[in-house]
């Protein structure tokens, strides 16, 4: 059996030949030079191809390829030096097609200073989406990259891990047709790749496309439809998975366990018919990462963790009104946490500020009497039309202020 046919998520989805072309590529060359304009590194050398709607396209290949060279070219970072890019028929440097696009970059550029929620109103505002819509997305992207209990924290204190998931909520802030994520599970924990790769899914099922660059190529044998692999800038090797991993000299048979009479038994028709080769028996296993999520999930019931959490579903505005499929969601609703109170409304106390019992407490002083000054003595001089020290203490009354 090829191998593509082994992966159950491989079942999931099948996306049409004959869907709309989303980026297309031809005769793709980047040549960067030194100062003095002499060609220094050929990055990418005569690159085609082409990704289409509802597609998840891997980008593979070792350091130094030219995976990202081709992202940022993707993206209008960079000029090629010759060749053609469309992506939904226009240029890379259109500026309407970027608002279509959502970006994860290789590192998380985020400003440190902002919380999770700041980190999503900012890049929501540049989108231009209005305040309800950047708050409602928030709450969602929050909840889904298991980030709802750190909503006040700035991003600076953030681990590699937590920073990556934050920054997959910005790359999904304005509902994008394209995205483009490298080394989306870099630094993750296995429950966390194991929710990038079902969002993927979930993504695509939708009819988004999906750009794909990893060194992981489990993750990529999880998700991707067509993938190509790059070497020297060239690309050696292009198709879907079933073509590439298929193994047509080799068959595996699975059954239940079978008496060792009727094995034997088996195994000598087998060998019969078999001149050259040889022929094994031995026993499936689940790979590591089934039996990491079943550990986990067994002692989260018992414990209590500080760290990142599972998330939840996938936000409601990225499913599009669609419902999810049971084989994608699995893993994402036997890791989500008991439904008590939302983790978001267990927060916004928390975010009012303090300015606002100051401000009570100020005015409540304010509405009490002034107090009276003592009765100056006969000899005292007479008070001056402005006195500055009552100012003050007045001022410092109403401010709350030790005078």
């Amino acid at each position: 059996m090829p191998v593509a046919e082994l992966n159950p998520q491989s079942a999931i989805r099948n996306p049409q030949s004959g869907a709309e072309v989303v980026v297309s590529v031809r005769g793709l060359t980047k040549v960067f030079k030194d100062f003095w304009k002499r060609p220094k590194a050929r990055a990418v050398d005569n690159v085609d191809f082409e990704v289409r709607q509802g597609e998840v396209f891997g980008l593979l290949g070792p350091n130094g390829s030219g995976k990202s060279t081709t992202v940022k070219l993707l993206l209008g970072l960079l000029n090629p030096t010759k060749g053609h890019i469309e992506v939904f028929g226009h240029s890379p440097r259109h500026v309407q097609t970027k608002s279509r696009i959502g970006y994860l970059p290789e590192e998380s550029y985020l400003y440190r200073y902002l919380n999770s929620r700041e980190t999503l109103d900012f890049f929501g505002n540049l989108f231009h989406l209005d305040k309800k819509d950047r708050d409602n997305r928030a709450e969602q992207l929050l909840e889904m990259v298991g980030l709802g209990k750190t909503q006040t924290r700035a991003v600076g204190e953030f681990s590699k891990g937590m920073q990556r998931r934050i920054g997959l909520a910005q790359a999904l802030i304005n509902d994008p047709d394209l995205i483009i994520l490298d080394e989306p599970t870099a630094g993750l924990d296995p429950i966390g790749c194991r929710e990038v790769k079902d969002l993927i899914l979930a993504l695509a099922r939708r009819g988004k496309t999906v750009i794909l660059s990893s060194h992981l190529l489990s993750d990529v044998e999880d998700v991707c439809d067509r993938v190509v692999i790059y070497y020297g800038g060239k690309i050696q090797a292009a198709g879907t998975l079933k073509e590439l991993l298929a193994t047509p000299d080799t068959l595996r048979i699975t059954t239940p366990v079978l008496p060792r009479e009727t094995l034997e038994r088996v195994l000598d028709i087998i060998r019969r018919d078999i001149l050259i080769g040889e022929v094994r028996v031995d026993n499936p296993t689940q790979n590591l990462e089934s039996y990491f999520l079943d550990v986990v999930n067994k002692a989260r019931a018992a414990n209590e963790t500080s760290g990142a959490q599972s998330g939840a579903r996938v936000a409601e505005y990225l499913r599009g009104g669609l419902e999810a499929k049971p084989a994608t969601e699995k893993v994402l609703e036997k890791l989500s946490l008991p439904q008590a109170a939302p983790p978001v409304a267990e927060t916004k106390p928390a975010a009012t500020p303090k300015v606002d019992d100051t401000k009570l407490a100020a005015l409540a002083q304010a509405s009490q009497p002034a107090p009276q000054p003592p009765a100056r003595p006969a000899s005292a001089p007479e008070a001056k039309p402005v006195d500055l020290s009552k100012a003050d203490e007045k001022l410092s009354a109403l401010l709350g202020k030790p005078k």
